[in-house]
């Protein structure tokens, strides 16, 4: 098959999920409406993690970090799909498929650490209580962000590198939301067998390890909460822990299809709808499923809503 060089201005055509949908229009306002509530939600959470100091402590600093992976994650993706359908046009040069493959695989893998690291905060606040503030200091905190920012973007940038290096065939339609590794190897003209098992084992590491620590730290939360005289206290560990593991059972579930099954397992239709759950549902969902049983979150949005109307109707 005759080759083309992608740096001469042809890129690749993202086909995504709504061309072929039986009811674009109606899917097209639906991923519209959930883009708009992951922008509100997750601003409005960062907003009053940092404008709100009873919040400034070590959870709610990972969960605003949380917040701000998932809104830079969907904006990387959904506002070009939405526009791409408005607009008629699907293309994506080269360099912008590379910088969007790298945006993608960053967030993504600094999401998958970090929700390691909140499992770990889990299991000091809960386990190690008088110890908390010093295992979870705010040195040790900003380590965690800055280790999970580091290296998933290195991760990302050597993978996005050698994707991109291949030869790619005239065959420029990538079937997929977004420029993603195994999508793209389908158009390499060269072997990629030996990359895609790279691929493989790099996705298994970077998925099974931080889901170890999350399992052994709920492993131990969940002997120590059984073992608590409180029934008080038993709730509200529970109920801290299972908002933690709804958004791990989502991430990690959609990841997994993704960078751990088999190419053999996939089908266009199928990436798809698991790429647009992790891309667009989840970031959505993530602050509505850690703020509304949070009664501290709850607490500074109900403060910062009565300083709000005290500012604009003194007289109330």
């Amino acid at each position: 098959m005759e080759h083309w060089n992608s740096t001469l201005g042809r890129g690749f055509i993202l086909m995504g999920i709504l061309k072929d949908s039986g009811s674009p229009e109606l899917l097209w306002a639906t991923l519209a409406i959930l883009y708009m509530l992951a922008l509100t939600s997750n601003g409005l959470l960062l907003l009053l993690i940092t404008v709100d100091a009873r919040l400034h402590v070590p959870m709610y600093l990972l969960l605003g970090q949380l917040s701000l992976m998932d809104l830079l994650f969907t904006s990387v993706v959904t506002p070009k799909a939405l526009m791409d359908f408005l607009l008629r046009q699907n293309t994506i040069s080269f360099g912008g498929c590379a910088l969007q493959m790298f945006l993608a695989l960053t967030l993504g893998g600094a999401e998958d650490l970090l929700l390691a690291f909140m499992a770990y905060d889990r299991y000091v606040a809960i386990c190690h209580p008088l110890n908390y503030m010093v295992l979870m200091s705010r040195r040790a905190c900003w380590l965690m962000v800055a280790t999970s920012w580091i290296l998933a973007s290195l991760s990302a940038l050597g993978h996005t590198l050698y994707t991109m290096h291949y030869p790619f065939c005239k065959a420029r339609m990538i079937r997929h939301l977004l420029c993603e590794i195994p999508p793209l190897l389908k158009l390499a003209c060269a072997d990629a067998s030996r990359y895609e098992l790279t691929v493989y084992v790099t996705g298994v590491t970077f998925l099974l390890l931080p889901l170890s620590v999350i399992v052994a730290s709920y492993a131990l939360i969940l002997f120590t909460v059984l073992h608590m005289p409180s029934n008080e206290g038993r709730q509200k560990a529970l109920v801290t822990c299972s908002s933690h593991l709804t958004v791990v059972g989502m991430f990690y579930g959609a990841a997994t299809f993704m960078y751990v099954l088999p190419t053999s397992l996939h089908s266009p239709k199928q990436d798809n709808i698991i790429s647009v759950f992790y891309t667009i549902v989840t970031p959505a969902l993530n602050p509505l499923i850690y703020s509304l049983r949070n009664k501290e979150v709850m607490g500074a949005l109900r403060r910062a809503l009565r300083k709000y109307m005290l500012q604009t109707h003194p007289n109330l």
